[in-house]
């Protein structure tokens, strides 16, 4: 590992690439439109994901900014403790030393996922798709220059340009020490990373998240929240994939008659469960596979529940263990369901379209971990570290 780049200089490079990525737009455009025009796939979520506009351009130029004004995540001490012969021990964050980030089609991710890594004193190697080959290598080009600016070697950010095999051959035998990797992408990518990789891998991003309307909801806020969750951006982890009624909620069938109205206005296909197989434009799921399936499209499942228990046990075997919601009027309920549910985020009365690190409060996100080690959920600028032992000594020996 390199010799760890001071907070000031981290800052500097920062706050340089910021000022480099608004100089450099109309190149970031271009580019970016190269890697849109050559993409032939259907994927709607892959294509939405690729696009850069102005709206990702500032989002980069903001993650950017907020992350150099942020605190050093680096050097805080956790535990401190005097032993009786005068050691004095401490345990205090420390970087993992170099992150391997594997991604797909999201160019905002060379940005935004970098530079928490960066800010929390790693060295990065990026793994870009080849699909936005062109718009990563233009902001590659751009941490470059911002880190040449500051006099800092440019090996700090470094761009894999690997196909598949040559991906796999690195996973397995990696020519240079990495202490870390993140797929950032769908679950093949993550099945490929697990199956080849030889250090830790945060698995991050798979979603198939739950809304449970319960029998004592507000109906008219379930119906908003559901379409929020499921329409506003289809390409999202945190998007809704499925609800779950309970049968004994009050004018349950203008309910679900308003809900597929709503849904159907936004050209979401419904799917239903044998409980509501009968309901106009929708179409019944083929088998149980699809309760285990995210989506990312205009695609929902409506299914009926017996109780908050039978809710809570479904999200539990068929969610991704992501985000799951319950709309109710009771606090009760909602606590059991926060408690109960395994999920990275619980919500009360609230969309899933909320699990995002900016909305957190985290100022951005390196990924959002659906595992329990090392950090659940979105994982910020303070949780990208490890941690050292400091032991301070006077000759003591044992």
């Amino acid at each position: 590992m390199s010799i760890l780049l001071n907070i000031k200089d981290r800052n500097a490079v920062l706050l340089k690439m910021a000022d480099l990525i608004v100089q450099h737009k109309t190149v970031l455009l271009e580019a970016n439109s190269k890697d849109i025009t050559g993409y032939s796939g259907d994927d709607l979520a892959m294509r939405d994901r690729l696009k850069v506009d102005q709206s990702k351009i500032d989002g980069m130029v903001l993650s950017l900014q907020q992350l150099a004004n942020a605190e050093d995540p680096l050097g805080v001490e956790r535990f401190a403790f005097t032993h009786e012969n005068g050691i004095n021990v401490s345990n205090k964050t420390a970087p993992f030393g170099t992150i391997l980030i594997i991604y797909e089609s999201r160019p905002d991710v060379t940005i935004e996922a970098a530079g928490i890594a960066f800010k929390s004193g790693n060295k990065i190697l990026l793994k870009g798709g080849k699909e936005s080959l062109n718009s990563n290598l233009a902001l590659v080009d751009l941490w470059h220059k911002a880190l040449a600016s500051q006099n800092c070697s440019t090996d700090w950010v470094t761009y894999l340009q690997f196909d598949r095999e040559k991906t796999q051959q690195f996973l397995e035998n990696p020519t240079q020490k990495v202490d870390l990797i993140v797929p950032r992408g769908g679950e093949r990518l993550i099945a490929f990373v697990k199956q080849h990789a030889t250090c830790p891998v945060i698995i991050s991003g798979r979603g198939n998240n739950f809304v449970y309307v319960d029998s004592e909801a507000d109906l008219q806020m379930a119906i908003d929240i559901i379409v929020n969750a499921k329409t506003t951006k289809i390409s999202a982890c945190n998007a809704l994939d499925k609800v779950l009624i309970a049968s004994d909620i009050p004018r349950k069938p203008e309910f679900i008659q308003q809900l597929v109205l709503e849904l159907k206005k936004r050209d979401v296909e419904i799917l239903t469960d044998e409980a509501f197989s009968t309901l106009d434009g929708t179409s019944p799921i083929e088998d149980e596979s699809s309760w285990y399936e995210e989506f990312l499209d205009y695609k929902i499942v409506l299914g009926q529940t017996v109780s908050l228990e039978d809710a809570i046990v479904k999200i539990n075997k068929y969610g991704g263990g992501h985000s799951a919601a319950i709309i109710t009027s009771n606090e009760d309920k909602a606590n059991t369901f926060m408690q109960s549910v395994d999920a990275a985020a619980v919500y009360h009365n609230a969309s899933t379209r909320f699990t995002d690190g900016g909305q957190f409060g985290l100022g951005g996100e390196l990924a959002i971990s659906t595992d329990k080690l090392h950090q659940r959920g979105p994982i910020g600028l303070q949780h990208l570290v490890t941690n050292k032992w400091y032991i301070l000594g006077k000759g003591q020996t044992r």
